[in-house]
């Protein structure tokens, strides 16, 4: 019977309790009894987890050619037409237009729904500033609607309420690679007559329902920075069904001039910036592409192997999935720590004890509803010249997500590239948090004194 039959075979008890010695081995150092490395002991792993990105000879080869023909120009070059319509054909959607980076993605979906100032965007608070900043760039509100800590995702079940006349889009926001309650989302949108924008940054080839997200609402957007799961170091998308919301957004991020135009199209022209993306991202970008879902395989096998073994520790609790979401593109794998199952440890020293252990782990997002950098901008000439003292004083009494503070006190998360190493490695992660939860009381007792 080979390794990963045994294992399967055990029950998830035996695999971290009395089977651990069996299953990690009998070396100095490998099972839960044997002292963390954060007070002497040797770690459980020195060898590092995968890198990212990965680069190979097609990478190069692209980019090469990218080089050389000179057309570095999206509108004389070809790699950026084709790796729109890679990605679109990817997705299933009608179109795709490829900007120079997730926010502009962002801000080109928000112009070509009209969303500007006095509107309010129904956003959630635990995200990337990016989410946020895009709105205000319209001069628009964000209104944030609590999140639900199971999921760690935006709580359908309080959107309604803060919708009001100046609502223009709802914007949830697939954090980590998991996906939105859309089918509440998108009942409640058509209902109240509402568009709404995907944020998919994070989120590249997860599904709702067997459908890639991005192309669930009226617009998507995706990011292709470094470290999203197809990087090209910087890079986003904006994918809609809707050819004029495709006209706009492709006018918006190019000055206005019309998809295969040399000049604009002065039918449909409003004001526009430019946020092209060059023909060496999308170089890459058709490269990294080819091995996208090869990754976000390794990534799921070893995502769903590790909420088994974790499911057996107390006090971690991986983000639950809501029951339409068919695939989950793992951008990070997130949890709750409670310290109360860990004798009161607090999640900075648990980090740190764990990052000993050789297990690159981070603390989740801040309260982003409560960012100094939003009283900031409120308080700048150009929002004071648009909502008056009443308007923001209300906006404040709105923006309370009690439930959002409690997670970003208690959230975890590790990089997608942790989820590309091998089976052995997840177990290597569990092993080392068992080891800190025997140790705990030990710990608590030296961090307070």
């Amino acid at each position: 019977m080979n390794r990963e039959h045994s294992v399967a075979g055990m029950s998830r008890r035996g695999l971290l309790g009395v089977g651990a010695a069996v299953l990690f081995g009998k070396k100095p150092g490998r099972t839960s009894d044997a002292r963390p490395a954060i007070l002497g002991g040797e770690p459980v792993r020195r060898k590092p987890f995968p890198s990212w990105p990965q680069v190979n000879e097609l990478d190069e080869r692209n980019w090469l050619q990218a080089l050389r023909e000179c057309k570095w120009w999206r509108r004389e070059g070809h790699f950026v037409d084709e790796f729109e319509r890679a990605w679109a054909s990817t997705l299933g959607v009608n179109h795709c237009i490829a900007t120079a980076n997730g926010t502009g993605a962002l801000m080109a979906a928000l112009e070509a729904l009209e969303v500007g100032p006095k509107d309010e965007v129904i956003v959630g608070p635990y995200t990337f500033i990016a989410t946020v900043n895009a709105i205000l760039a319209r001069y628009a509100l964000p209104v944030f609607v609590d999140t639900d800590p199971e999921t760690m995702l935006i709580d359908p079940a309080k959107i309604e309420a803060a919708i009001t006349p100046r609502t223009r889009c709802i914007l949830p926001v697939h954090i980590g690679g998991n996906v939105a309650d859309m089918d509440r989302i998108l009942e409640i949108a058509k209902r109240r007559n509402i568009p709404v924008l995907e944020d998919a940054c994070q989120a590249h080839l997860a599904e709702w329902r067997g459908r890639k997200v991005g192309g669930l609402g009226q617009l998507g957007a995706f990011s292709f920075q470094k470290f999203k799961n197809v990087p090209g170091g910087e890079g986003g998308a904006v994918v809609t069904n809707d050819r004029q919301l495709y006209l706009h957004a492709y006018g918006f991020h190019s000055h206005y001039r019309s998809p295969g135009e040399n000049a604009p199209d002065l039918a449909i022209c409003r004001n526009g910036i430019n946020l092209r993306m060059p023909e060496f991202q999308a170089a890459l970008l058709l490269a990294q592409l080819t091995r996208s879902e090869q990754y976000a395989r390794k990534r799921e096998a070893n995502a769903r192997y590790l909420t088994e073994l974790l499911a057996e520790i107390p006090g971690i609790r991986p983000a639950r999935m809501y029951p339409g979401c068919t695939r989950n593109a793992y951008h990070m794998y997130m949890m709750r720590y409670e310290p109360e199952h860990f004798e009161g440890l607090s999640r900075e020293m648990f980090i740190r004890a764990l990052r000993a252990e050789g297990i690159p782990i981070s603390n989740g997002y801040g309260p982003l509803n409560r960012h100094p950098f939003l009283e900031h901008t409120l308080n700048s000439r150009m929002f004071r010249s648009i909502y008056t003292e009443q308007e923001l004083r209300q906006w404040r009494e709105r923006n309370h997500c009690p439930e959002n503070d409690r997670l970003c006190e208690q959230g975890l998360w590790f990089s997608q590239p942790v989820l590309l190493a091998e089976q052995s490695d997840m177990e290597d992660i569990a092993l080392a948090i068992q080891k800190i939860r025997r140790y705990a009381g030990e710990l608590a007792r030296r961090s307070s004194g």
